[in-house]
């Protein structure tokens, strides 16, 4: 039997529906981020000042001196952030709509937990360029890249496991603060430094390849360690998919390439230190992704070329999937 079922065109024409809907939602609250929290006139003694203000506390710092092109600066500021808010929230609204249709529709979903976090991460541009998702939750991306549904296969779970995959060092606390935007909540876990986790037990937990380590700043937290395994999900094409969620809100999956996620899978299941219950899981899920792709993502190459760039650690992974198949 088939690994997929593949999805009714109503099921794919919903899907089409609300990723235009969530490219036109994301790109609006995107430049709305990009703006400044605020301008404000503000009085300093005797004399006036044109302020950014740059959090709910006020902080801020003086633009210069109040004129003629400070209050023209002001106007055309908010002219701006209001139009943006008018877009966005018009496109949030259909966004919505889509997105409880193809929930209706009963398409892969993703947790509700997680929705938030990639959304912020999305608005922050720290998606696919800085973040991966490399846990169970990709499978409802890779369903979704071979237009159906994973017949008995896990794909979803109560922790979030997301790759730091910078190319470039970065300076700040950019995913932290990106985290507790989302739940203030989010503390790290003392014993796992790798680990955040909020007042409702949710876990995101952060790995990396040794090659990226250097990349994520100093300051930044969750710390993780590096995991030479990690390298294998940096090649290839990735796959990029808007999910819907369990609460009937949307979410955008940057995920490594199939091939190379699935055998990563395959050994993960393999490791005799790992979680049994896990490993289980993980062999379940490698074996099905790879049949996915021979079955339903012919733009993902299984071919000789892809065969012999596989490290030696995973080759034995890839010919015992091969001889099962047949």
């Amino acid at each position: 039997m088939a690994v997929i079922q593949p999805f009714s065109a109503e099921q794919e024409r919903a899907l089409v529906n609300m990723r235009q809907r969530y490219d036109a939602w994301i790109e609006a609250d995107r430049e709305l981020y990009a703006m400044p929290y605020d301008l404000r006139r503000k009085k300093v003694g005797e004399y006036e000042y044109l302020y950014e203000i740059f959090d709910r506390s006020g902080n801020g710092k003086s633009l210069g001196a109040w004129d003629d092109d400070k209050q023209s600066q002001l106007e055309e500021y908010k002219a701006a952030k209001a139009a943006l808010k008018e877009r966005r929230d018009g496109a949030r609204d259909a966004l919505g709509e889509s997105s409880r249709i193809a929930r209706a529709l009963r398409l892969p979903l993703l947790s509700a937990d997680a929705g938030p976090i990639l959304r912020e991460a999305d608005k922050r541009s720290l998606l696919g360029s800085h973040l991966l998702v490399v846990g169970t939750n990709a499978m409802a991306a890779y369903a979704l890249e071979a237009a159906g549904t994973f017949r008995d296969v896990p794909d979803e779970t109560e922790d979030f496991d997301l790759a730091w995959t910078a190319d470039e060092p970065e300076d700040g606390t950019q995913l932290w603060d990106m985290l507790k935007a989302v739940d203030p909540t989010f503390t790290i876990n003392t014993e796992r430094e790798f680990q955040a986790r909020n007042a409702k037990a949710y876990e995101v937990e952060l790995l990396v390849a040794p090659s990226r380590v250097e990349t994520l700043a100093g300051k930044d937290r969750p710390r993780p360690v590096p995991l030479p395994e990690q390298e294998w999900l940096l090649p290839g094409r990735r796959v990029d998919q808007v999910v819907p969620c369990r609460d009937g809100s949307p979410a955008r999956i940057v995920a490594p390439d199939p091939r190379w996620f699935a055998l990563h899978k395959l050994w993960l299941g393999a490791q005799a230190k790992r979680n049994p219950l896990k490993r289980r899981k993980d062999t379940v899920q490698g074996a099905a992704l790879l049949e996915a792709v021979a079955e339903a993502m012919p733009h993902y190459s299984l071919g000789q070329e892809f065969v012999e760039s596989l490290p030696d650690e995973l080759v034995r992974y890839w010919e015992e999937w091969a001889k099962a198949r047949g």
